[in-house]
């Protein structure tokens, strides 16, 4: 089990490989996306014992130099983000439905982790970047105040960075909107 998680963010996809390659050298962390994303920047997220990913995100940021966008390092990340990220998610049973928009990449992951660890919800799915223009959302469900708790813990962290699109909540989604998501 990994206790952190770490991303870096660039405008190159050209460096942000050859960063990503020199993250994996550096420390004992395993990629969990490592991708280009809109509008054209590139993402590598790696997961490991707190040491190791500080070592990844520090090396990736110095590596980066001026194609670097963002970066962040969550010690003690909830375990549900990682299935998240990778679409490997499928819910107990379908409550109500949360969803949060950012235009940050990196404030999304955060936000998601804050809103997993403030309620008892559902992770669904976190999309970064890919065919969103450089957004991200992340989608949840639990019950109705579950989800409007997770709301406001992740919009506290969205707002705090200035890069909240949007949040809403569907306390009973219809049963060919759950179809679609899935």
């Amino acid at each position: 089990m990994y206790s952190a998680i770490g991303m870096i963010e660039l405008t190159s996809i050209a460096r942000g490989i050859y960063t990503t390659d020199l993250m994996l050298k550096i420390a004992y962390v395993e990629i969990v996306s490592a991708t280009p994303v809109c509008p054209g920047k590139y993402i590598a997220i790696v997961k490991g014992d707190v040491a190791a990913v500080e070592s990844s995100i520090s090396i990736g940021i110095e590596i980066a130099g001026e194609y670097l966008v963002d970066s962040f390092i969550l010690p003690n990340v909830h375990q549900a983000v990682f299935p998240a990220i990778t679409g490997t998610t499928m819910p107990d049973e379908m409550g109500a439905l949360g969803i949060m928009e950012c235009f940050s990449l990196a404030s999304m992951i955060i936000a998601a982790d804050a809103a997993l660890k403030a309620a008892d919800i559902q992770a669904l799915e976190l999309r970064l970047g890919s065919g969103l223009g450089g957004k991200a959302y992340f989608t949840f469900t639990g019950d109705v105040a579950a989800v409007e708790v997770g709301i406001e813990a992740g919009k506290a962290i969205a707002l705090k960075n200035g890069l909240l699109v949007d949040i809403e909540v569907i306390p009973a989604p219809s049963d060919k909107l759950w179809k679609s998501l899935f």
